[in-house]
């Protein structure tokens, strides 16, 4: 951020804010320093996910499977101190098998009431794997309470726990018998983060760690309620104002409408919408608090624009026949704000 650049929101806090955006930068260098225990390699996959739970979102990890993205979510539950649960998706599963029913009970003088049973859904980390095997209407179920954080069984509401998060994940490769995931439901996650396969030294490295006669297992570095309270400082962060402009440029010039872009006009069918700044704005916070940094920079919005931007923009015909990828198109809105 240049110096000239006006802060928004104005930073009130001063030097406190600063300190605290020091402590928090020397636990979360705790926190990573205990998932590497368990994780090799993958160092931007689990920067990703990080910054979407210290943004309050949603991940979604897509990937082959033997990636370590189930060890990834149980690691994160051990580390931040969170509750967590795994759902493996199927067919026929229903909402009910996510959300919770209620039964009815009698009890001694036979008087009988009904009783809500909770689901997996309340737990404060929980791994929905391979989202996309599940019928859209289980799928719908988990998403809503996704979204609006609570559940409603028989007419009456039930609160999810705090903090709440959701990681997900998606086989890229077996297509058969599945249910992708609707445009507006793919909206709900933050990020959507690509897992790739690991370089020969961090595999090197995997591989003497987890086939040895002992693991060397991650301990807990944070809490649940300082996790909340990391959220809170997040918003809390100055943005500048020429990076307010780059956030807004990049996502208004991915959408044909209002792009200045040929190849976008060309190209797009339908563009990001406004979830995706607030995405954007939130993530780049985050990671430049991640990197021990008071304010995040264009360097931030170029790193995080194809996770943030990837789920929420579609190409047309056109672009297939043209050879045209989606990565293509997000690097050149990159460029022309840089």
């Amino acid at each position: 951020m240049s110096a000239s650049a006006t802060p928004f929101p104005p930073p009130a806090q001063g030097a406190d804010l600063l300190a605290e955006v020091e402590a928090l930068g020397a636990r979360m260098g705790a926190v990573r320093a205990q998932i590497g225990r368990a994780i090799h390699g993958q160092q931007e996959v689990v920067d990703q996910t990080l910054i979407t739970l210290l943004s309050g979102g949603h991940v979604l990890l897509v990937g082959v499977p033997g990636l370590g993205k189930s060890r990834l979510v149980e690691t994160l539950a051990v580390v931040l101190g969170l509750a967590s649960k795994r759902v493996q998706f199927t067919p026929d599963l229903m909402p009910a098998d996510i959300l919770g029913s209620e039964v009815l009970d009698e009890d001694a003088e036979r008087r009988r009431s009904f009783r809500f049973v909770p689901g997996p859904v309340f737990c404060q980390l929980l791994m929905a794997d391979e989202i996309n095997r599940a019928s859209p209407r289980t799928q719908s179920a988990l998403l809503q309470a996704m979204q609006e954080q609570r559940v409603a069984i028989g007419g009456v509401e039930h609160r999810l726990p705090r903090p709440f998060h959701v990681l997900a994940t998606q086989n890229p490769i077996e297509q058969e018998g599945t249910y992708p995931l609707p445009e507006a439901q793919l909206d709900r996650f933050l990020l959507e983060i690509q897992v790739s396969y690991p370089d020969l030294v961090a595999e090197r490295a995997m591989l003497l760690a987890t086939t040895g006669a002992a693991e060397i297992p991650p301990i807990q570095a944070m809490t649940g309620e300082e996790l909340m309270a990391a959220q809170a400082l997040i918003r809390r962060v100055p943005v500048g104002e020429s990076v307010v402009e780059a956030i807004l440029a990049l996502v208004r010039g991915g959408r044909p409408e209002t792009s200045e872009d040929e190849q976008v006009r060309r190209h797009v069918a339908w563009g990001p919408g406004p979830r995706a700044a607030q995405a954007l704005m939130l993530a780049c916070r985050a990671r430049a608090l991640l990197d021990g940094r008071l304010a995040p920079s264009l360097d931030d919005i170029a790193a995080l624009a194809p996770p943030v931007l990837r789920h929420r923009m579609a190409l047309n015909f056109s672009a297939r026949a043209d050879g045209v990828v989606l990565a293509d198109i997000i690097d050149r809105l990159v460029e022309r704000i840089a």
